[in-house]
């Protein structure tokens, strides 16, 4: 049986699973860069050495599925031309918070000017025509914090709220508590004005809120 199936569009869809887990990214200071790293609050899965000219580190962030790895021998690459790694947060501004307690110089949060995201700056970081301050609907996908590892190695906060149809894989988890609680104020919100056009109060608020944080992470259309 093939591994492949045909879509409506005529695509091939993959049916085995492939889990994206590991990014490698370019340092030339091994121990400055697990400092950085570690003083994140990132968790060190491992720190492998073959006591002479390789040496391997594994830091996975908070909530994530991916971790980075670097060290010695691992990656031919220029240190710091790893650009345009994304994290992708709920919350912009306690994100950036908690890296700036870290010690981070992170750039304030920003948005992009008229849909335009590219910059002769900096390109992957929607550069030339940022503008301050998170987007002004706050729209998912448009606010960002940039900041950079000692080596430059480029990093970009993107807040996402509601997900793009097909964005979300497997079933519906949240990274945290905190990502949690701000998922069932945002259906708590909705749910009330639900029952303003209803006019009556709703007994069955559990499956409405379900329903609602479901359709919301997966980027389907969202219940009435």
């Amino acid at each position: 049986m093939s591994t492949n199936e045909v879509r409506s569009n005529g695509a091939t869809e993959a049916r085995v699973d492939m889990k994206f887990e590991v990014v490698v990214i370019p340092v030339s200071d091994v121990n400055r860069a697990k400092e950085f790293y570690g003083r994140l609050g990132w968790r060190l899965d491992a720190d492998y050495d073959n006591g002479d000219d390789f040496r391997v580190i594994q830091f996975t962030p908070p909530g994530a599925g991916c971790s980075v790895i670097f060290g010695k021998n691992v990656t031919a690459a220029a240190p710091g031309s790893a650009q345009g790694l994304y994290l992708i947060v709920s919350d912009i501004e306690a994100a950036r918070d908690e890296l700036v307690a870290h010690g981070v110089d992170a750039s304030e949060v920003f948005h992009d000017a008229g849909g335009v995201y590219a910059g002769t700056d900096q390109p992957y970081l929607f550069g030339r025509l940022r503008v301050s301050g998170p987007d002004p609907e706050h729209r998912s996908y448009r606010s960002f914090v940039s900041f950079s590892d000692p080596d430059g190695n480029g990093w970009l906060l993107q807040e996402v709220t509601t997900r793009l149809p097909g964005r979300v894989a497997g079933n519906t988890t949240y990274a945290s508590a905190g990502d949690l609680s701000l998922a069932l104020q945002r259906a708590a919100a909705a749910h009330g004005q639900h029952e303003a056009r209803t006019g009556q109060a709703d007994p069955n608020w559990p499956d409405w809120y379900a329903e609602y944080m479901v359709r919301e992470q997966a980027g389907k259309e969202l219940p009435q």
